[in-house]
């Protein structure tokens, strides 16, 4: 199953897409802290309710989620090119609700930041709650995945060692455009990953090669926090980043960027220049 947050009729409201239509599942609802998955899941198949495609404004698929957990540094090739050691523990940061952003929207560049970066991940979608998560068990925690892209204004990153300056500005992050269940993925280990800039293909990996995979990803995580439905969990970027290119390749208005999980879909978002004042 495919669902989206999505604003329908100028509401927010829940859509799945079945046998190639969307359809209606929850009006006045998003996916997130309270959504029950289980019982959602059961409503879009019941649902009848078709609604056009130019009628659908598109949000990022969890619109406020209680935590935004992401992981730095968690594929082998990205380590290297960074010159860091390999972490023998998951390397971890947060962002705000107020990061994210849609699948299509425009995202703005701050007039602050010249070295704007891409970041392809696969996104986790916690569905049930849940504290120290055994690895066999955490993927029983998981809604769904989704695909993101970790834009990084990378000269703020460096400013100190810690992180979130760089990667924590406001609609920065898109996700989407769908939250795709385990039941149509297959190997959430074995998923292609790939990004295009402008059309030029610029990360191209596999699942495979996490660090961490997904359930020991939710496993370290649940020990210090109590997971809960709606929490969205990015897994890093692989290697490539426009920052560690000989020369550098950063962002600019008018780029667009494209982020392909074939499995669970395509983000796809255009550059534009923030106005201010």
């Amino acid at each position: 199953m495919r669902l989206a947050s999505v604003y329908y009729n100028s509401r927010p409201a829940i859509v799945a897409l079945v046998d190639g239509r969307h359809v209606l599942v929850r009006e006045d609802a998003e996916l997130g802290a309270d959504t029950e998955f289980s019982e959602l899941l059961r409503d879009a198949m019941r649902s009848d309710v078709v609604v056009p495609d130019d009628a659908l404004i598109w949000r990022s698929v969890v619109p406020e989620p209680r935590r935004i957990v992401c992981l730095g540094l968690n594929y082998r090739a990205h380590v290297e090119e960074t010159g860091r050691d390999l972490p023998s523990y998951p390397v971890l940061f947060t962002k705000w609700a107020s990061t994210l952003t849609a699948a299509g929207a425009p995202v703005a560049i701050p007039p602050e930041s010249e070295e704007i970066d891409y970041e392809g991940e696969l996104a986790v979608i916690i569905g049930r709650e849940g504290r120290r998560i055994a690895p066999g068990d955490a993927l029983d925690h998981v809604a769904g995945l989704s695909v993101a892209n970790d834009i990084t204004m990378r000269d703020y990153q460096r400013r100190t060692h810690q992180w979130l300056q760089g990667k924590a500005w406001d609609g920065s992050t898109p996700l989407g455009p769908y939250l795709v269940t385990l039941d149509e993925i297959g190997d959430v280990g074995h998923l292609d990953l790939r990004v295009e800039l402008n059309g030029e293909t610029m990360q191209n990996s596999n699942t495979e090669l996490l660090i961490f995979d997904v359930p020991t990803v939710i496993a370290r995580i649940s020990e210090f926090t109590m997971l809960q439905p709606g929490d969205v969990i990015l897994t890093g970027t692989p290697g490539g980043v426009g920052a560690r290119r000989d020369p550098p390749v950063f962002m600019k208005p008018g780029d667009v960027v494209r982020v392909e999980i074939p499995e669970v879909g395509i983000l796809e978002n255009t550059l534009t220049s923030e106005a201010v004042g």
